[in-house]
């Protein structure tokens, strides 16, 4: 066994997501899963159709405390808020990506070793209770749940355990006294392949797409498609890609989205005030080759960025797969 720890492969973490995307579509939830890898680097994200921007940032981070810090982001959680606040603070400056705090991450183990973090977040992905939702999709076993959980055990594998305090006051404000049978329950009962998840499915066949050409010309790469505004709808890493390939390739995506050229031709649009330009946007932004915008009869609806090899080649496959 060599020394140096690797994160779960890319293969395994997609498959994480995939379960966590067909339970949401089961339950009719929408929002974003995310797995990063024990060494910090994302590996995987996937953001459902109508899941709003937000939820895969959140997802990202607390996915980040749960891998790093190696226990459920609930616990994390609970530590920061008895600590002194200087501490807390002081804990949230030195990793940013623990920015969002919250419970509902949860490590990954491999062989009895943490390799990853998984968390969700959206739209209607949270504790909360989305209106109108039936109480047999917020059942476990006949017992009280939350959607958020529920979507992280189930890609799991494992037993339901509420992360958000009390399922069952939750519950009780909702549905009173009602009681699920155990048989009628949805919340942990086996998802059928997802398969209405058109925006999704059009960005995963983008990032396959960047992984093959990628492969064929022997380097990693990490991939990004973003939506115009710029915010992820599906991310990748592959095995053993460099970790700042990850956020190279979602400021690029970003930046070509918003602006609706090649992110290397900012520079020469905006000049000296690329930098400023830059500091705009509510989104990382980063005006280097590597992300282009991507059009449906003439209109921008994303971009898609590649990092983690010379800029050129990641700017020239980013060109191959969007043609």
């Amino acid at each position: 066994m060599s020394a140096h720890p690797r994160d779960l492969p890319l293969a395994q973490a997609r498959a994480l997501v995939q379960r966590a995307v067909d339970k949401a579509e089961q339950l009719g939830l929408r929002g974003g899963i995310a797995v990063v890898g024990a060494s910090g680097a994302l590996i995987t994200a996937s953001r459902l159709d109508h899941g709003g921007p937000g939820g895969m940032a959140r997802a990202r981070s607390k996915a980040w405390i749960s891998a790093t810090q190696q226990i459920p982001s609930t616990e994390h959680l609970r530590r920061m808020t008895t600590l002194p606040a200087p501490i807390s603070a002081g804990f949230v400056a030195v990793s940013p990506e623990a920015v969002f705090p919250g419970a509902g991450g949860m490590p990954v183990h491999l062989d009895g070793v943490v390799v990853g973090g998984i968390a969700a977040s959206g739209a209607t992905v949270s504790p909360f209770l989305p209106t109108g939702v039936a109480p047999e999709v917020v059942s476990a076993e006949g017992e009280p749940a939350n959607p958020e959980d529920l979507l992280i055990a189930y890609a799991l594998g494992l037993t339901y355990v509420g992360q958000h305090g009390d399922d069952a006051a939750r519950w009780r404000e909702r549905f009173g006294d009602l009681v699920v049978a155990p048989g009628e329950s949805l919340g942990m009962r086996p998802a059928p392949p997802a398969s209405a998840q058109q925006e999704l499915a059009w960005a995963t066949h983008l990032c396959d797409a960047v992984v093959a050409a990628a492969s064929a010309r022997g380097v990693a790469v990490s991939v990004a498609v973003v939506d115009r505004g710029g915010d992820p709808i599906r991310q990748d890493r592959m095995d053993d890609a460099v970790a700042g390939g990850v956020d190279v390739a979602l400021a690029t995506a970003a930046a070509a989205a918003r602006f609706g050229v090649a992110s290397g031709a900012l520079e020469g649009m905006f000049g000296a005030s690329v930098s400023t330009v830059g500091s705009l946007a509510p989104t990382a932004f980063l005006a280097a080759p590597g992300g282009v915008p991507l059009r449906v009869a003439g209109r921008v609806v994303g971009g898609l960025g590649i990092g983690g090899a010379e800029p050129e080649l990641c700017a020239g496959i980013a060109r191959e797969v969007a043609r």
